[in-house]
C-alpha cells in the first residue's frame, strides 16, 4: 500500500518511537498489518502518535526466553517502524487500524518515560535497504516457494486466491506469506531479521519444509 508521507532513508524519520511489543506479530516493509486496539495505553499511544504527526509505531516482539518481569517484557532488538494508514472508531472504544511498513530499526536503549505506553531509541541505518522497494527480488528462488506454499495449503486443507499470488511481485509475496505464516515468535523474529529477502524466502522455506516433514512422519498437527 503506497502512503502518503514519502520516506527516503532513516533520516526522515524520528530516533525515539513508541513500540507495541505483541508476541507472534511480524510487520514488515510495505507489508499490512491490522490491529485491534482496546488497552487505555496503546490507545493514548494512537493517540499521540496523531497528535505529533508522525503517525509512527514500532512493532516488536517480547523476548520471553530471556523475560524476568511479565509485566514488562524483556523486547527483541529488532522491530518493524510501521505507519498508520487506516483507521476506524468501533464505537464501544476500541480503534481498528492498519499499519504499514516502512523500514526494519535496532533498539539502542528503552527510555524512561513518563507516557504509559513503552518508548524506544532506535537505529534504522543498519536497514538502509528496507527503503528500496523490491530490492532483490531476482535472488529470491520463487519456484520452490511456491511448490512449498502448494505442498502446505494442501496438507492443511487449505484455499487460496493462486491466480492473485503467481502475479505478486516476490517482494509483496515473500513478505505476504512470512507475516501470514502460522509460526511461532522464534520464526517469525528469524524472518524479521534476515539480511535480504533471498534469507528470509529461504526461512521460510526451510520452517515449511519441517512443519510439513513433522505433519507427514507423525500425524501431528501442524505448527501453530
Amino acid at each position: 500500500m503506497p502512503i502518503n508521507a514519502e520516506y527516503r532513508g532513516p533520516v526522515d524519520l524520528p530516533e525515539v518511537i513508541p513500540v507495541f511489543p505483541l508476541p507472534g506479530a511480524l510487520l514488515l516493509p510495505r507489508g499490512q498489518m491490522p490491529l485491534n486496539i482496546f488497552e487505555p495505553r496503546y490507545l493514548a499511544m494512537v493517540d499521540d502518535a496523531f497528535r505529533d504527526g508522525h503517525r509512527l509505531i514500532g512493532m516488536i516482539q517480547p523476548d520471553a526466553a530471556h523475560s524476568q518481569n511479565p509485566d514488562h517484557p524483556t523486547l527483541f532488538k529488532v522491530g518493524c517502524l510501521g505507519r498508520i494508514t487506516q483507521l476506524a472508531e468501533s464505537g464501544d472504544g476500541r480503534y481498528i487500524l492498519e499499519l504499514t511498513g516502512v523500514s526494519r530499526f535496532k533498539v539502542v536503549e528503552e527510555l524512561s518515560v513518563l507516557t504509559p505506553y513503552r518508548q524506544c531509541k532506535v537505529d534504522l541505518f543498519p536497514f538502509v535497504d528496507d527503503f528500496t522497494a523490491r530490492k532483490g527480488e531476482d535472488d529470491v528462488d520463487r519456484t520452490t516457494l511456491l511448490e512449498v506454499l502448494s505442498d502446505f495449503l494442501k496438507v492443511n486443507h487449505l484455499k487460496v486466491d493462486w491466480e492473485g499470488i503467481e502475479k505478486a511481485p516476490n517482494e509483496a509475496l515473500v513478505n505476504a506469506l512470512a507475516m501470514m505464516s502460522p509460526y511461532g515468535p522464534a520464526e517469525k523474529q528469524a524472518m524479521l531479521e534476515a539480511p535480504d529477502l533471498k534469507t528470509r524466502a529461504e526461512i521460510l522455506i526451510a520452517v515449511t519444509e519441517m512443519d510439513l516433514a513433522k505433519k507427514r512422519t507423525s500425524g501431528d498437527p501442524p505448527l501453530q
